[in-house]
């Protein structure tokens, strides 16, 4: 008895340790995001504590600023648009790489994949070389280009991942019914890969929204988005407007990221329907 009663103490401390090791961890990584926050509603006009007084005033300089709604509609457009290519070529690419007979498969996928590895500095002056004598500098197909590109790897993972657990036999079910390959794909396999799309199409829309290296080397001036409208406020003067349009960014990130967990559960319980 006496040890059974020690061992239950000793997890009980360890689990008490485990969880403030975590909270600790968590306060970590979130204190500088949320040091923000108050900052965005201080009535002076300097980034430090303490706080001179409570104001709105730079939510109302921001939301009604040209510069800041020119980037907005600019981060929109783009992400928008490049989110559409990346999910179309994404998908495609995890629909060919999810065949067994696949050739190179294991050649192919870190080239797709290559644009999250390879420091987005050497993306972008690749980008600049490759655009420059096309005469795509400085222009909105160049930088949707670049950032389709920069999402399409997140659609194809998320793609391939729930494919890999993908029923074949439905699809052979399929044409023995006589249904042709693009009937089976529209209505056999994009209805069960659908919150996967959906979450792959979230996290390239986040990428293009969110990018601000590659729209230095290829944007121009009519193609500023919102992090190049924050990093030209920054360097050039500090505007405390810039505060309230990160404090914005971060609600929307976390929008974002309920999504996605929600797809995420669509996606996990219509794989636990399949099986």
């Amino acid at each position: 008895m006496p040890d059974k009663r020690n061992t239950v103490l000793t997890e009980r401390v360890a689990s008490r340790w485990v969880r403030l090791h975590t909270v600790l961890t968590l306060f970590f990584l979130i204190a500088p995001i949320l040091a923000i926050v108050p900052l965005s509603f201080n009535a002076g006009s300097y980034f430090s504590y303490p706080l001179t007084g409570f104001s709105m005033r730079w939510y109302e300089q921001a939301l009604t600023s040209p510069d800041w709604q020119r980037a907005l509609l600019n981060s929109i457009g783009i992400g928008a648009a490049a989110t559409l290519i990346a999910t179309c070529l994404g998908t495609l690419a995890a629909l060919g790489l999810s065949r067994p007979q696949f050739p190179l498969r294991s050649v192919i996928m870190p080239i797709i994949i290559s644009p999250m590895i390879v420091p987005i500095v050497v993306v972008a002056a690749g980008f600049y070389l490759i655009f420059a004598p096309l005469g795509l500098v400085n222009s909105y197909p160049g930088v949707i280009l670049a950032h389709a590109a920069l999402g399409t790897p997140f659609v194809v993972i998320t793609v391939t991942a729930s494919l890999l657990s993908f029923d074949q036999s439905l699809l052979r079910a399929a044409a023995g019914l006589g249904a042709t390959p693009w009937v089976t794909f529209r209505r056999v396999t994009l209805p069960l890969i659908t919150p996967a799309v959906a979450t792959g199409s979230v996290f390239a829309f986040a990428t293009s929204f969110d990018e601000v290296i590659v729209i230095l080397f290829i944007g121009g001036p009519d193609q500023k988005t919102v992090p190049r409208q924050m990093w030209s406020g920054i360097r050039d003067s500090i505007d405390p407007s810039i505060l309230a349009v990160a404090t914005m960014l971060i609600v929307f990130a976390v929008l974002l990221f309920a999504s996605i967990n929600w797809l995420r559960g669509r996606a996990m319980a219509a794989s636990q329907a399949l099986n």
